[in-house]
């Protein structure tokens, strides 16, 4: 397949209401989309989820696009690509920038899919038809208000709730929804809110029978992480500590976890992905599929994703309505008794909105 043409998007896409995380609150989820068109007409979609600011990884939207924009796409253009496994070859001289990358990755692949008359979930090999949903739930003011949160959240089919937690609102605020929900899928996430010395607090949660709690500590830190499995019996799940094939690989042989988060966007695309899952697999440990509150976009790649197997607990692939009054893709994602079904039609099996997509546009590159 040979890219004759592309169109990049920066979007400002408004949220239902604010998301609060140990780095901060958003109102908005910023991100660029892309589309990369082929000669023969056909058009596939990625997104690159970097965040307005760097705070979750050293990319950031403005630099991001930047970078798609003067370098990633001028280097796919009018070149023949018989696979998106191929991609790697041009952006070998390109360090880390995953988010970017996985937002051609990802085109690539919707691309590849559609020009194959496949779904994208079976032209990357996953064979589910539907995907077990889980929802992530920010900071609240008090433990009663993320009590009322997590009980909207079981109302809706929702499998497993994820709590975003940091010191001063952790063991307090879950122990108050173990009380309500004892036998639900319950797991946190510090976002890399913690240190070594707070090992105590840490320890309590062991108390509260959780599926795991995601990233205590610092991204670069696996060998606390390692230290700190030792002492805790719940497992211990890394998500910005895995960024590629040999982060998963290190983490098996310090012993720093025994989940991981497989982000598409933060790997570099579902490539990168396939292989960390497929490594997983081979070393028992339990994957899934996280997001970055992406749009449908980066919904439906996270979709396909969880088809492989491997993925064996619940993503964090929630409906559209969740966190947008409007997605940018249609039909919008939608739960059904707690689960996803997987699109079948050619590509990510969604449409574009384009008419949600212009208005909240703030820039656009056409190549």
């Amino acid at each position: 397949m040979k890219i004759t043409a592309a169109h990049l998007y920066k979007i400002n896409l408004p949220l239902q209401s604010p998301f609060r995380t140990s780095f901060g609150q958003m109102t908005t989820k910023d991100f660029t989309l892309l589309a990369l068109h082929d000669e023969e007409g056909n058009s596939g979609y990625g997104e690159c989820s970097a965040f307005s600011q760097p705070f979750y990884t050293e990319e950031f939207r403005d630099s991001a696009y930047l970078l798609l924009k003067n370098t990633l796409i001028p280097m796919i253009l009018n070149q023949e690509l018989s696979s998106p496994t191929q991609l790697s070859c041009y952006f070998t001289t390109i360090k880390r920038n995953n988010m970017a990358k996985a937002a051609v990755d990802t085109a690539l692949w919707d691309l590849y899919a559609k020009r194959n008359h496949q779904s994208l979930a079976r032209a990357i090999g996953g064979h589910k038809t539907e995907v077990l949903a889980g929802i992530s739930i920010g900071i609240q003011p008090s433990p009663e208000l993320l009590v009322t949160k997590v009980r909207q959240a079981v109302k809706a089919g929702y499998q497993r709730v994820k709590i975003k937690i940091k010191p001063g609102a952790d063991y307090q605020y879950l122990k108050a929804v173990r009380n309500e929900f004892p036998h639900l899928m319950l797991m946190a996430d510090a976002n890399s809110a913690y240190r070594l010395k707070d090992i105590d607090c840490l320890k309590r949660l062991d108390e509260l029978n959780l599926l795991m709690i995601e990233q205590p500590l610092e991204a670069d830190d696996l060998l606390h992480h390692a230290q700190l499995q030792q002492q805790l019996t719940t497992p211990l799940c890394l998500d910005e500590s895995i960024n590629s094939l040999a982060d998963a690989q290190a983490m098996e042989q310090l012993g720093s976890g025994r989940i991981i988060n497989i982000k598409i966007s933060k790997v570099g695309g579902l490539t990168a992905a396939k292989m960390i899952q497929a490594f997983a697999e081979a070393h028992q440990i339990g994957c899934w599929c996280g997001g970055m509150l992406g749009s449908g976009v980066a919904r439906a790649a996270d979709i396909a994703a969880a088809t492989l197997p491997g993925y064996v607990f619940p993503n964090d692939i929630s409906a559209s309505q969740r966190y947008f009054a409007h997605d940018i893709i249609k039909p919008e994602i939608k739960l059904d008794n707690g689960k996803i079904n997987v699109p079948t039609s050619s590509g990510i099996g969604y449409g574009l909105a384009w008419n949600i997509i212009h208005r909240y546009s703030i820039e656009e590159t056409i190549f």
